[in-house]
């Protein structure tokens, strides 16, 4: 070969690197972080969290969708090469590799490379949204549109996925969904795996084709089974539904195949039973023993570490809060990985960090809420409920009215009843006074017999269309579609007349069983419902919350579906709400471990009915006397508390014989509001839950993962609720996290990680200090919580030093996203026994300009001196039974504060 050939063959491929580095390295500049590679692009967004795009026609998406609304996170170093025809992107935590030329993604071709608790995990994502899926991929059924009372459940071992679905006992029942990468028309084999007691069929229906399929007993095992069907090019509808008599089978997964294959390979099993669970859309009529534990959908975490959250079909969103759906593109994905390993609160972040902080409430919000499903007039508010709080020594801060207020028909009436209400704004008023928020429950239909009525008619420029009504009785119902301008605007302005009356009303949107739908493409109807409410509030100046239902909903034409938005950005403007429960010991158990799960998918608030909404035990829904006081311990150390019932007994003094118990835990719930508040905050930042589940710090033992009714309240309380009848030495067992505990109560110390039995009576539960935690209460329990908190205890458990930085804002209104707002550092030195409180950094409306600091240190000896800024403190006292010292102490805000110990 010359000189000359060898000079060009260099040229020639120098020219073509550089060509393969522009491709590879393009749009660096403009999109930092991004890696392109023909069809795909990856971003590497931080380095636990990637980014993929697959694009058959190369156009990659920039705009924000509803879920992904921050990509623009801080830069992050990694390197890029290629390995063997491989694309190979590394950061310091994980590496991701894709076979180039490849085309769309699959466990065959991408993978990600993590540590997991010191073991090395390999991840294999396969690709494929809740409601749809892949020619042979195996899809979950219990993720599909469930049809005429079909549910998913977990009561049998050996399903995959979350749960399978079951309760096929009505004509038509089964699941629907969405059959894609049909490329050809011709037959097809739908393979599904079933369980069944006796032999019975399945149809499978494509459009106007059906097929039945033969179902073989199984004798309590899994089997398979299926049927050859004709099926059209590009993506088809498919069910299973039982025939016209109803079938008892079960159905736990399904796939589509050319007809001479087998059942596909599962290869997402083993992920999908690692993952901890995340959400369902509520709790309504939970009972045991068959519903419980319920099934969850997938959240986040996983405890092999990683999590593919596939965003390809959820829609884009506009500047001014609208969402415009994806164009349909067989040949896109979009999907983002995270590979967190055991680093559970980073996966958390990247979370938060990509979809937004959750939705910062009202302080008040964190205080006591009572409502009832029962017809209450003004006059018993005013007259009989608040003296009995007051007399109590009870605060009460946010008082629901339910349905019952409406006029002409309770259930979805737009009007005072005005037997009930004479006198609303006079109502709203004396609410003001008494520093109460008030809340109201609508529905979202019209009788079409509504004085009302014809305005919504005329806003939505025709009439609107006939529904079902929930339990509204008989009555012409007609609902709205909220993805029509005119009918959406005509179902709010609805609320207008009860808004002047009272201009920080809250609503409590039971969106349950109306035929009114969202039908927005790419988000879940709740998610438009939900989001729309909190717009509305924002523009009245107030921090918007929907209180209601999430992650699903009414999309026209009945059923439930998980949608391919799912709940993941729901926090940014939801209290969800597991609404009408049964109340039970087994169900007050899992009502702990479902609010700990919903942080799982980055929501920190869970409002349960405290007590319950019915109770089948008693035809007056009145709840023993351990059962009520156990609710209201375990709604104490709740992200709210709310007591509620279905025309029941909920109140303290309707519990005579654990009246004093109970008192002393809304009392206590009061006394929290500086921490709860604070730990809200926490939730904001850094997309931690207030309750978190035991494996978010301690991923290692296996017993974090076996408790799963205990949490930890914040970073520094351990809670374990008690879910067991009896009134004296109940006994609760007990993962003790490593490190040594202090019970709050009781005042004995102990040492982790170990099981132990703790036994409690209905003054106590189990509630533990972490040594060297700080735990700041109010030192005035009854006071409403739209005031400031003024005066405080500090809870400080000596053995290790320690700290908390106190949060303070106005506790409405938005200026804290304007930096209106304080922080406080406290600190312990385990080293000279001091407590410093330092001056306070930042300030807003009403904030105190000095305050009294009771500080409590347990677990020290008597000391022969005690100083406050240097000085002898004037005095003190020492308990030496629970070894607690005790010592007062007001300073200005701006100032520091140090108590010491000799």
């Amino acid at each position: 070969m010359s000189k000359r050939v060898l000079v060009l063959l260099a040229v020639v491929l120098a020219a073509v690197l550089v060509v393969v580095l522009a491709v590879v390295f393009r749009d660096r500049e403009e999109h930092p972080g991004a890696v392109v590679d023909g069809q795909v692009r990856f971003q590497v967004l931080t380095p636990t969290l990637i980014r993929a795009e697959y694009a058959e026609d190369g156009e990659f998406e920039d705009r924000p969708t509803y879920n992904a609304v921050n990509r623009g996170l801080a830069t992050t170093a990694f390197t890029t090469e290629e390995v063997d025809g491989s694309l190979v992107i590394r950061t310091d935590r994980l590496t991701l590799r894709y076979r180039q030329g490849s085309g769309r993604f699959g466990p065959d071709n991408l993978r990600v490379e993590l540590d997991a608790g010191g073991e090395a995990v390999t991840a294999r994502p396969t690709w494929g949204q809740p409601g749809e899926c892949g020619l042979g991929l195996v899809c979950e059924a219990e993720t599909m549109l469930a049809l005429e009372g079909a549910q998913g459940v977990r009561d049998a071992d050996g399903y995959t996925g979350p749960g399978y679905v079951a309760d096929l006992t009505a004509p038509g029942a089964g699941v629907e969904w969405s059959q894609r990468e049909v490329t050809a028309a011709g037959e097809h084999r739908v393979h599904l795996r079933y369980r069944a007691d006796r032999a019975q069929e399945l149809v499978v229906r494509a459009g106007d084709r059906e097929q039945a399929v033969a179902l073989e007993p199984t004798g309590g095992e899994w089997a398979e089974a299926g049927a050859v069907l004709t099926l059209p090019a590009g993506r088809t509808p498919l069910s299973l539904r039982c025939p016209d008599g109803g079938c008892d089978a079960a159905v736990d997964h399904v796939a589509v195949t050319p007809p001479g294959d087998g059942f596909p390979e599962h290869t997402g099993a083993e992920h999908a039973a690692a993952n901890l669970g995340g959400w369902r859309r509520s709790l309504d009529y939970v009972d045991q023993p068959r519903s419980l534990p319920v099934m969850m959908y997938e959240g986040l975490l996983s405890r092999d570490g990683w999590y593919l959250l596939d965003d390809s079909g959820t829609a884009i969103a506009n500047p001014d809060g609208t969402t415009t759906p994806r164009a349909e593109r067989d040949g896109y994905q979009d999907g983002y990985l995270f590979g967190y390993g055991h680093d559970y609160r980073q996966g958390l972040r990247d979370l938060r960090d990509l979809t937004g902080p959750p939705v910062m409430l009202p302080r008040q919000a964190f205080g006591n809420w009572y409502s009832r499903y029962a017809a209450h007039d003004q006059d018993h508010y005013r007259d009989e409920l608040l003296p009995a709080f007051e007399a109590a020594g009870v605060p009460l801060d946010v008082l629901v009215v339910d349905t019952d207020f409406k006029s002409p028909n309770k259930w979805n009436g737009w009007n005072w009843d005005e037997s009930l209400f004479p006198d609303p704004d006079g109502f709203f008023r004396w609410a003001e006074e008494q520093g109460l928020r008030v809340a109201l429950n609508i529905h979202p239909s019209i009788d079409a017999n509504d004085p009302r009525y014809a305005e919504a008619v005329r806003t939505a420029g025709g009439e609107l269309a006939p529904g079902e009504c929930g339990m509204g009785g008989d009555m012409d119902c007609r609902v709205f579609d909220l993805s029509d301008p005119r009918q959406r605007q005509a179902y709010f302005d609805l609320h207008r007349e009860f808004e002047e009356l009272e201009p920080e009303l809250l609503w409590w949107l039971d969106s349950c069983c109306d035929g009114s739908a969202f039908r927005p493409e790419g988000i879940s109807p709740d998610s438009a419902f939900n989001a729309e409410y909190v717009r509305r509030a924002e523009q009245r100046g107030l921090r918007g919350f929907s209180w209601n239902r999430s992650g699903g909903g009414y999309n026209g034409y009945g059923g439930n579906q998980v949608y391919p938005a799912g709940p993941w950005a729901e926090h940014r403007y939801t209290v969800d709400t597991s609404m009408d429960t049964s109340s039970t010991w087994e169900l007050l158990a899992f009502a702990s471990e479902y609010t700990s799960s919903r942080g799982n998918i980055g929501m920190p608030y869970q409002s349960h009915d405290i007590g319950g909404h019915n109770y089948a035990g008693n035809p007056d829904n009145r709840l023993p006397d351990d059962l009520y006081a156990r609710w209201v311990q375990f709604g104490a150390f709740q992200p709210l508390l709310r007591l509620h019932s279905n025309h029941g007994y909920r109140l303290p003094w309707e519990y005579p014989g654990v009246e004093e118990a109970a008192v002393r835990f809304l009392k206590l719930r009061k006394a929290l509001l500086p921490y709860t508040y604070t730990v809200a905050r926490q939730a904001h930042d850094t997309g931690l839950p207030m309750n978190r589940p035991l494996y978010l710090d301690h991923p290692g033992h296996p017993e974090a993962y076996e408790h799963p009714s205990q949490f930890m309240f914040g970073d520094d309380v351990l809670v374990a609720p008690v879910t067991s009848p009896g009134t004296e030495d109940v006994p609760t067992e007990l993962w003790v996290p490593p490190g040594t505990w202090v019970d709050y109560f009781t005042g004995e110390t102990v040492t982790g990680p170990t099981t132990t039995t703790v036994t409690s009576d209905l003054d106590t539960m189990p509630v533990f200090l972490r040594v060297g935690g700080i735990l700041p209460t109010s030192a005035d329990d009854t006071s409403n919580a739209r005031e400031q908190v003024g005066d405080l205890v500090l809870d400080v458990v000596a053995g290790a030093s320690g700290s908390f930085e106190l949060y303070e804002d106005e506790g409405e209104g938005l200026g804290y996203r304007r930096g209106e707002s304080a922080r406080t550092a406290i600190r312990y030195s385990e080293e000279d026994g001091s407590v410093t409180v330092e001056p306070r950094a930042g300030s807003f409306a009403g904030a105190p300009a000095e305050r009294t600091w009771t500080v409590r240190l347990r677990g020290v000896a008597e000391p022969t001196r005690l100083a406050v800024n240097g000085a002898d403190a004037p005095g003190w006292e020492y308990d030496a039974e629970s070894r607690t010292l005790t010592v007062t102490a007001t300073s200005p805000a701006d100032r520091e504060l140090t108590v010491t110990t000799r």
